[in-house]
């Protein structure tokens, strides 16, 4: 287990999913965690149990995230949403507001984050992407455009904070057990026209060789190694715990 103790790390979309066990396995492994959520009750809900702090954001303003300093040796670029529809009636709206808070945002916590880091000679960005980030899936156009963004901005990130202590990651699940993926339901079944109890048998588990969805912790497990001081050779690189989707 990694040992975070005086290291401070900030992680996005904290309150749930993905992002509370990541905060979960840092705040136990010593890390003091600032929970940035758009819900802000549920942030300083989990902060309070984790003796760490809240931050209630809207990632999706991402204008006065151009003037931020962030302050913290270890940033998780977790928030995320979903939007499943056919490009012909994929509302423009929709499209921006995914690539603000999956693409722009994260480009602005780092850019925030990157002189403080800089300046102590070490620093940990993660970046929660999918296995969408490296493969497509119909009617997700959206989704598979930011987080394979994501994943260039995040070996550009690699390349130049090397000089200074600093690594860039990505994390590329495929299908986790979260409310994100919960809420997906019902648009599958209606676009794929098959009931809603058939969604994840025959649309999210088409591709793993393990058919399973991915635990939130298991996610979690991985970050947690690359916020250590033992993956510090480990940089731009894209790790998958997919079940073996991108293996085909």
């Amino acid at each position: 287990m990694a040992d975070l103790s005086g290291r401070r790390a900030l992680i996005t979309g904290g309150a749930s999913g993905i992002g509370l066990a990541c905060a979960e396995a840092f705040a136990a492994a010593g890390a003091h965690v600032t929970i940035a959520d758009l819900n802000g009750e549920a942030a300083r809900s989990v902060a309070d149990r984790l003796g760490g702090e809240a931050w209630e954001v809207d990632l999706s303003q991402t204008a006065p995230l151009g003037d931020l300093r962030l302050d913290t040796d270890i940033l998780v670029n977790n928030a995320g949403l979903q939007h499943v529809r056919a490009i012909p009636e994929f509302e423009p709206e929709s499209f921006a507001l995914l690539l603000r808070i999956m693409l722009e945002a994260p480009f602005l916590l780092i850019r925030a984050a990157l002189p403080g880091m800089y300046e102590r000679g070490f620093g940990r960005i993660i970046n929660v992407s999918s296995v969408h980030g490296l493969r497509a899936s119909e009617f997700k156009s959206a989704y598979v455009a930011a987080k394979h963004g994501l994943e260039g901005l995040s070996k550009v990130t690699a390349l130049e904070g090397a000089a200074h202590g600093v690594t860039s990651n990505c994390i590329e699940p495929s299908y986790v057990r979260t409310p994100l993926v919960e809420k997906q339901i019902a648009d599958q079944a209606r676009l794929h026209g098959i009931p809603e109890d058939e969604v994840v048998e025959k649309i999210m588990l088409t591709e793993p060789a393990i058919k399973s969805l991915v635990e939130p912790e298991e996610v979690a497990g991985l970050a947690l190694w690359l916020a250590g001081e033992g993956s510090r050779m480990v940089t731009g690189a894209s790790y998958t715990i997919d079940g073996g989707w991108s293996a085909r």
